[in-house]
């Protein structure tokens, strides 16, 4: 199953402690978070996806990310919560993905994840409103960004032709809400880093 071939299309949104734009952006995890550790949750919204035969369009998922450092130097730790319409099916495959089995752009997790603290199923509502991304993942975790304003009314501020994981054009925002309560982490990012980014991820 690891080997399947897979790709995932859509958007997602992260949220962080750090007090100013994610310098892993541009660092690509060599440069230090702002407060010297990183603790971020994510929300990822799959418009088209497959792995092998089985369709993940639809379906959404979200992350809890606890790295210690610099986030070259790994020792994560990771939960996932997976759309509670997946089947089981679906579900294994989304697994396998996100914690990097299944290789790909998202293979990194495999190397960079210490502690993996397992997949559950939860409601999980990502919404746009506007320029608004909410999610909301159970009693787990409660979000919202919006992109920060620019020079140019109605143009996003955004760092393009990166080589970030996550996607080579990241649109620049700040969090309106950034509640996370599982796993003995009680988290509040308001007003602190996030980032929007479409995402064309492949695999193996």
């Amino acid at each position: 199953m690891g080997t399947e071939n897979w790709s995932i299309e859509g958007e997602l949104i992260l949220n962080c402690n750090c007090t100013v734009f994610c310098p892993c952006v541009v660092s690509l995890g060599t440069h230090p978070p702002t407060e010297g550790y990183c603790q971020a949750w994510l929300g990822v919204r799959i418009d088209k996806g497959k792995s092998d035969l089985t369709s993940l369009s639809g379906l959404n998922v979200a992350m809890l990310l606890d790295i210690p450092g610099k986030m070259e130097r790994g020792n994560w730790t990771t939960a996932l919560w997976i759309d509670e319409r997946a089947t089981d099916e679906q579900f294994a495959k989304i697994e396998n993905i996100f914690t990097g089995a299944s290789r790909g752009t998202t293979g990194l997790f495999k190397l960079l994840v210490g502690e993996y603290l397992g997949a559950s199923r939860s409601p999980i509502s990502y919404v746009t409103e506007g320029q608004k991304r909410s999610l909301s993942v159970g009693k787990f975790i409660q979000g919202a960004v919006e992109p920060i304003g620019g020079a140019r009314e109605n143009e996003e501020v955004s760092v393009v032709n990166t080589q970030y994981w996550m996607g080579p054009e990241v649109v620049v925002a700040k969090a309106a809400q950034g509640r996370v309560r599982a796993f003995g982490r009680v988290w509040n990012f308001e007003g602190r880093s996030a980032e929007i980014c479409q995402i064309k991820w492949v695999g193996p």
